[in-house]
């Protein structure tokens, strides 16, 4: 996107006006980010803003050519001239066209309770006081892969949960499978979300994710898939060659797991008639797992009725715990109408009808990587502290229409608190004599710490233990 990447104008339209509304002699404006509520996840997994660093804000990123843009476009936008022309020359010859700005943040896949600091940012030359915010409308965009990472991890609190209670745990990192590319906005959200998801789990369809986990975070490979049939290449033998299409499947693919979806016309006698009927000796004599697709009804009926089905065609075992456990050649996946709201229901369904969770993947599209806002966790950037003619003041919004949008003021840090019943992260007046957790990230044009993916995954996995009712 060459033709979009211009700083001066990766900001809202009344950004451009704004140099003029600060006080007269403000020297610094500093301001954070921060999570203020989660309406469904108390925790937010913080990730995502190592991409805009390197992306959009590392090196020399302003030019005269950049600046000759912006001022024509911002004239033809407000129909007078608006843009700081002065102020990016200023950056481009006195910092060489690199921002001086210094932007602190907590580690990437730090997990921390709502209304808490994630990141702050600040000028560093007394000059571009009004940059800080001018920032703000591209830095705001942590929201998306903060919330999928999120979303997704809670999503496999719900799974992990349902796997301790009628399975095995070591399964979790492929229990939850991103369909989510196509039900995106664009490329580069498929490859944010894509890669946010895979900070929990290991099992991928959008390999835009995959490039972008390369080359923004030091990962090789993040993630991994399997052969699998979608309805064209069912429905293109025709209906009467249905058995043929799936025995296609097995012998295209004769070893490891290949999925195939069975509900192009019938998913109960396809499960009963084909793969249990036809083609039975055919998956049990293949070197690994059919994995079988319905796609289509109430998901937590189907897939009760679908495992019921396979279990009486193909045997299943108990295991230690109770629960039914198909024989070890077939699995199902549900990858149709899957959200967090929705898994809790196919799950809470399959122990009733006493089947472990061992028997089944999940895949997800528009619930894993689009159905879900900035308000969903109600990410929020603020201004807390000004210098004016040399004096620090405290800055801050109180409206009386809504007590939530108080804002912090101040200069702050985030501390690790220590109770008796274990450590979470606090945010506190920068004063505080503890370590700041929060860590120099971006300086002067300079990406200061550069992390991998693998450095996410670890201190996502140990998460915050929070004291209930803090």
């Amino acid at each position: 996107m060459d033709w979009l990447n211009n700083i001066c104008w990766l900001t809202d339209s009344y950004k451009v006006s704004h140099y003029r509304q600060y006080p007269p002699d403000t020297e610094n404006v500093y301001s954070y980010f921060e999570s203020r509520s989660g309406s469904t996840y108390p925790e937010t997994l913080f990730f995502g803003l190592q991409y805009w660093l390197k992306q959009y804000l590392v090196g020399p990123v302003v030019t005269q050519q950049k600046i000759d843009e912006a001022d024509e476009l911002f004239r033809a936008h407000f129909g007078m001239p608006m843009f700081h022309r002065a102020g990016w020359e200023h950056i481009l010859n006195k910092h060489d066209g690199r921002l001086p700005v210094e932007i602190k943040a907590a580690p990437e896949g730090t997990i921390i309770g709502e209304s808490n600091v994630l990141m702050t940012a600040e000028n560093t030359d007394p000059e571009a006081y009004w940059l800080t915010n001018y920032l703000e409308t591209l830095l705001v965009q942590v929201w998306y892969p903060s919330t999928v990472a999120t979303q997704s991890r809670a999503m496999k609190g719900v799974i992990a949960h349902y796997l301790a209670e009628t399975g095995d745990p070591s399964l979790i990192d492929f229990k939850l499978h991103d369909f989510g590319f196509r039900g995106v906005t664009c490329p580069e959200q498929a490859a944010i979300g894509a890669g946010a998801h895979l900070v929990n789990f290991r099992g991928t369809d959008t390999v835009a994710g995959l490039v972008w986990l390369r080359k923004f975070y030091h990962e090789p490979m993040a993630g991994f898939s399997i052969p699998a049939a979608e309805h064209s290449t069912i429905t293109a033998w025709g209906r009467e060659h249905e058995v043929d299409a799936c025995r296609n499947m097995l012998r295209q693919y004769p070893t490891g797991l290949v999925a195939t979806v069975s509900d192009s016309y019938d998913i109960f006698n396809c499960c009963a008639e084909i793969w249990g009927g036809v083609l039975k000796e055919e998956v049990l004599a293949r070197d690994g797992v059919l994995v079988v697709r319905p796609d289509s009804g109430d998901p937590p009926t189907v897939v009760v009725r679908v495992l019921e089905i396979l279990a009486e065609k193909f045997g299943f075992s108990i295991n230690s715990k109770g629960y039914r456990v198909l024989c070890p050649k077939v699995r199902v996946i549900q990858g149709d109408g899957i959200d967090f709201a929705m898994l809790g229901r196919i799950l809470s369904a399959m122990q009733d009808a006493g089947w472990s969770a061992d028997n089944l993947t999940f895949g997800s599209g528009g619930g894993l990587l689009q159905k879900l806002n900035r308000d969903t966790q109600r990410f929020a950037f603020k201004c807390s502290s000004a210098r004016v003619d040399g004096k620090e003041r405290d800055v801050f919004k109180q409206p009386i229409t809504d007590s939530g949008k108080r804002s912090k003021s101040g200069r702050l840090k985030l501390v690790m608190e220590q109770t008796h019943t274990g450590s979470y992260l606090k945010t506190v007046p920068a004063s505080d004599p503890r370590e700041d957790q929060m860590r120099v990230v971006f300086r002067n044009g300079e990406l200061i710490m550069d992390q991998t993916l693998a450095n996410v995954r670890d201190r996502s996995a140990k998460g915050i233990i929070t004291p209930a009712g803090e």
